[in-house]
């Protein structure tokens, strides 16, 4: 299942003397795969995290036309997963299994439940066999596909990656654009590594100093070159460098 999800000029400031988000305004259909780009510290992280109710700023966020407030986290966090940059932030238990079983008893499901789960979303990540592994002493590649384990075996309808692709070799930046691609939810994606973006993402939101400036197709977004420019995500150099070697 997917939800839709609506942003309705939303503000944010962790400080009285800058706004970090400035009336940000974003509806993503349920099922759609939306990007978010822009320059590091224009606001990708902090939007996401109102999604759940983590941050709190004004303005609207509603999930499944569910408001995002402090008497709907409960209900809100059930279908919204966050997948942080970094997995060590969202691996605390000593084994991998201990770590995705958290999410459901948490919320109340059953012991048979839970283990079906946690089968489930180690088998989409291919970690089965690594049940009993402590998460921290997995390459960073490994712990990134149990954080997201974590929150599959949630089965939340909305999914937020923040930037997934850093720090990954290719290899496995392939195998976590296809785990991306297959996923069924709606999914909101922040990165500052535009050509994974184009693999997995059907539509570009780029935010500039806290301002959506732009939405559009993933191929209308990219291909204007000035606004990319602008973004300081130009493309044009990779074209290039391609160019020469194939």
């Amino acid at each position: 299942m997917a939800a839709g999800v609506k942003i309705e000029k939303l503000s944010f400031s962790y400080t009285t003397d800058k706004q970090v988000l400035k009336e940000v305004s974003l509806e993503i259909n349920p099922g759609e795969k939306l990007g978010i780009i822009g320059r590091s510290g224009a606001g990708k992280s902090t939007l996401l995290l109102h999604l759940n109710g983590i941050l709190n700023g004004s303005g609207h966020i509603s999930i499944d036309g569910i408001k995002v407030e402090k008497r709907s986290l409960y209900q809100v966090r059930k279908k919204v997963g966050l997948v942080f940059q970094n997995p060590d932030d969202q691996l605390f238990n000593p084994t991998v299994e201990e770590d995705v079983a958290f999410g459901p008893l948490n919320f109340g499901l059953s012991c048979e439940e839970t283990k079906k789960r946690v089968r489930d979303a180690l088998r989409a990540m291919n970690l089965e066999g690594m049940e009993k592994s402590v998460s921290h002493h997995l390459s960073l590649g490994e712990r990134k596909r149990v954080a997201l384990a974590t929150v599959l075996a949630m089965q939340p309808e909305v999914i937020a990656f923040d930037e997934p692709f850093s720090s990954l070799d290719p290899e496995m930046v392939v195998q976590l654009i296809d785990i991306i691609q297959k996923l069924d939810a709606t999914l909101i994606v922040v990165s500052q590594s535009l050509l994974p973006m184009l693999a997995c993402c059907s539509r570009l939101a780029v935010i500039r100093d806290g301002v959506i400036v732009a939405d559009g197709t993933t191929r209308e977004i990219v291909t204007n070159r000035e606004l990319m420019k602008s973004s300081g995500m130009d493309l044009s150099f990779y074209r290039e460098l391609f160019r020469d070697y194939f």
